[in-house]
């Protein structure tokens, strides 16, 4: 999946239904809502959309994964 992906303008987070963004992960990307600090695998080019999916991020991840947006952003 790549940031200019269309499909990235409908996915939603299955808890709050807010938008989510494209990041890079430990093994690959995932889907991330920085509301909710919740992190949803892509795996084989598939979003891991399903609540159960959703990984917690700890506070260092989530500062990284904001600067990382925000790096993308400009």
């Amino acid at each position: 999946m790549n940031p200019d992906d269309p499909l990235l303008a409908i996915l939603a987070c299955p808890l709050d239904k807010g938008p989510l963004s494209l990041l890079p992960d430990e093994g690959g990307q995932a889907l991330y809502n920085p509301r909710l600090r919740l992190s949803y695998p892509i795996v084989d080019g598939i979003p891991q959309l399903l609540p159960s999916s959703g990984r917690k991020a700890d506070a260092e991840a989530h500062d990284r994964y904001l600067t990382h947006l925000k790096a993308s952003a400009a």
